[in-house]
């Protein structure tokens, strides 16, 4: 067959030589000692030798198996792949060293859009040169980019705006952990551009200390440039409240970095200071949004740091003596946070509730003091007619479902439930089947006490009189009772029932146990408010103060809550601490 073929492509080829005009085979073939009739066919059937093989190539392609087809496919796309331009340091490196820095001048850069820097650099030039060094981890390109800033440009450079160059630099060096260049560059900012030195600036730099703990320096930086406004400056105006802001968001950094590094000393300060600054942020006229606090972040250190704690892989700082652990290092963030404006965060408030209640149980349910558990932790009680809301404001702050029932059929809660929060490991089992079960409960533990609600419960009246004298009993000689909620329908006041038991409470209240009121159902309380925020009517804040000042109560909290709409736990938490810390 293949005979049949070549000896049909010579014969075809001899045709087509022969048909064609004799002036086409001479010279220069004929000098080197090839007939120009026998070089042409040979010629013509390489090119039908090459056009079949293409036909046959073609016609194996339309024969090729989907597997084939697919394996060719992946091969061209990794050819394609491979192809591409890809940045070879080494060759880069090579190309550097044989190019003519001479050329170039003394601040040569390996950057392909900044080649080198002069004195027709523009500001936008050394900002580019600076992110492109920092982002390939080009260290040659910050030493030469310092260089510049310090011996070349003088002060009016980049429109008297060389300190927030000098600034940025300095970023970008401690990021590629080159303290050495940082440290200079810092100085020199510090001595001859202080008058153009920006917060934001400051609180960067102060991050990039601390990433390379280096907490002394990031300290000195936090007072020396942020400090707070001298006395007498107006805090609302533009420059104080940058101020403020960004030394509240460098002691939110300290705070963080301190609670992931192990030291819980060092960040409970931090805390106590951030609480400080928090009404001035008020003051200022901030709001969360403005301030941006990163608390989320803060409470999970928080969080790591206090698991630590617990297992006794971390322990408080070592000269560090002055500044006293709370019970779990959550707390010490809660403080903080309730005296800053609230974002009212979910995500923020339910990192913080699992974390101050790890474990939950039902211990008993109390008719009498007899029944009552042992009392060997702080107890914070919520009291409060029926309906209104005294379980699902249980269930929101120990961010569960059903801890404590919920119904719509008043007076629910008929005995006095106690609920242990953070026990000891294994606790159901010794609860519910009476097991021996090894172990101590966390230093945070403490029970929650939802007590029967009045009013509207339908019980025989002999039976309220019984909660009634069990309820001044358990107030007036619970020693481990530290809080006292008392729950008030915002909606409506206090009515008579409430009022009863303010008169109770301002009786027979001792002296070591905390009494707060708690208006629930705050996001129902607005008339003809699509979106609340709040607030109460004023008559009915006026009455409930008038009815506090009665019974010698004038100077109790006031607390808005909302079991839906998840207001007023971080106010709740910080008088539930008081239960934790006992």
């Amino acid at each position: 067959m293949m005979s049949n073929k070549s000896a049909l492509i010579t014969f075809v080829a001899t045709i087509a030589v022969a048909l064609q005009p004799s002036h086409a085979f001479l010279s220069p073939h004929s000098r080197m000692g090839i007939t120009p009739t026998y070089l042409n066919a040979n010629l013509a059937s390489e090119l039908i030798m090459k056009e079949l093989a293409e036909n046959s190539n073609n016609d194996r392609k339309k024969k090729l198996t989907r597997p084939e087809r697919k394996a060719l496919e992946r091969e061209r796309k990794a050819r394609r792949t491979n192809s591409k331009r890809k940045h070879n340091y080494a060759d880069r490196a090579a190309t550097l060293q044989s190019r003519d820095e001479a050329s170039k001048g003394r601040y040569a850069l390996h950057s392909r859009a900044v080649s080198s820097l002069t004195k027709d650099s523009s500001p936008d030039d050394v900002m580019q040169a600076i992110k492109r060094a920092q982002n390939l981890h080009d260290v040659h390109d910050i030493r030469v980019i310092k260089r510049f800033l310090l011996e070349e440009v003088g002060e009016d450079f980049a429109f008297g705006y060389k300190g927030s160059l000098l600034a940025r630099l300095a970023v970008a060096a401690m990021h590629l952990n080159h303290d050495d260049i940082a440290r200079q560059v810092i100085e020199e900012r510090r001595l001859k551009h202080r008058s153009g030195m920006l917060p934001l600036e400051s609180a960067a730099i102060i991050r990039g200390l601390l990433r390379l703990h280096n907490v002394t320096d990031a300290l000195e930086i936090l007072e020396d440039e942020l400090s707070l406004p001298l006395e007498g400056t107006p805090l609302d105006l533009p420059e104080s409240r940058e101020r403020i802001k960004h030394r509240a968001l460098s002691l939110g950094s300290v705070a963080s970095r301190h609670f992931f590094e192990g030291e819980p000393s060092y960040a409970v300060r931090a805390c106590k200071q951030l609480a400080g600054i928090g009404p001035i942020v008020r003051e200022a006229g901030l709001t969360s949004e403005d301030v941006g606090m990163p608390w989320d972040r803060i409470v999970k250190g928080a969080a790591n740091c206090e698991s630590g704690r617990r297992g006794g892989t971390i322990k408080p700082c070592d000269g560090m003596g002055e500044v006293e652990l709370p019970c779990n290092l959550i707390y010490s963030v809660l403080g903080a946070m309730t005296t800053f404006p609230s974002a009212n965060d979910d995500r923020t408030y339910e990192i913080l509730s699992n974390a101050l209640v790890r474990r939950v149980l039902f211990i008993t349910g109390a008719v009498d003091m007899a029944g009552c558990p042992p009392a060997d932790r702080g107890e914070a009680a919520f009291i409060g007619r029926s309906n209104v809301g005294k379980s699902s404001l249980v269930n929101m702050i120990t961010n569960r479902k059903s801890l404590a029932y919920t119904s719509k059929t008043p007076g629910k809660t008929q005995q006095f439930n106690f609920f242990a929060v953070n026990d000891k490991p294994g606790k159901e089992k010794e609860v519910r089947y009476g097991d021996d079960v090894e172990g101590e409960k966390d230093f945070d533990s403490f029970y929650i006490v939802d007590l029967p609600g009045f009013g509207f419960a339908k019980v025989p009246e002999y039976q309220r009189r019984e909660w009634a004298n069990f309820m001044a009993e358990y107030i007036q000689n619970r020693k481990s009772l530290k809080v006292l909620f008392h729950l008030i329908d915002g909606r409506h006041g206090p009515t008579a029932e409430d009022e009863r038991i303010m008169k109770q409470v301002g009786q027979i209240l001792p002296r070591g146990v905390s009494y707060v009121v708690a208006l629930t159902k705050a996001d129902k309380n607005m008339r003809g408010s699509k979106k609340n925020t709040g607030k109460v009517e004023p008559a009915i804040m006026q009455n409930l103060r008038e009815q506090l000042k009665v019974n010698k109560l004038g100077n109790t909290p006031v607390i808005l809550t909302s079991a839906e709409t998840k207001l007023g736990r971080d106010d709740l938490w910080r008088y539930l601490s008081l239960a934790a810390e006992s």
